[in-house]
């Protein structure tokens, strides 16, 4: 199993970032298009990607302002990575008026790594673009076809 790990500074302070993690309202600004988030130990987390694929686990750890672990997978038929089976874990870190966001995730296969770097890049860039004020547009597939005229 493997591992990937990114870290971005963002613009904005650990208290601004965290409830995008924590609140399902909040969480589908930069992932998602539904959220069913209880951040307590044992507490679900689950997110529709893409409003097609839906991300399932449990919370691990939550400590306010600062850290949340979950377990991930998707819930999905046959899926290689199936609900649950591997960690997520996002830590804040306080830099002056930013924050320096490390994300890991933890026992993936080997061969997903390039496919889950693109999408955690992907996603970690729209938590920037939410957490600092600004506004993504909606959680759709990378291949969507155009809306037609």
């Amino acid at each position: 199993m493997a591992e990937l790990t990114r870290e971005v500074v963002m613009d904005a302070s650990p208290t601004t970032i965290f409830p995008f993690l924590t609140d399902p309202a909040k969480h589908v600004l930069w992932m998602g298009t539904e959220a069913a988030l209880d951040p307590v130990v044992g507490g679900d987390y689950r997110v529709m990607v893409q409003g097609r694929h839906p991300g399932v686990g449990k919370f691990l750890e939550v400590v306010p302002v600062s850290k949340v672990v979950f377990t991930f997978g998707w819930d999905e038929p046959d899926h290689p990575i199936p609900a649950g089976s591997t960690e997520v874990e996002i830590t804040l870190i306080p830099e002056g008026d930013k924050t320096l966001v490390r994300f890991v995730h933890r026992g993936l296969p080997e061969n997903a790594i390039s496919d889950h770097t693109s999408g955690w890049d992907h996603y970690l860039e729209r938590l920037a673009v939410a957490s600092s004020g600004g506004v993504n547009g909606p959680d759709a597939p990378a291949e969507a076809e155009p809306a037609s005229a």
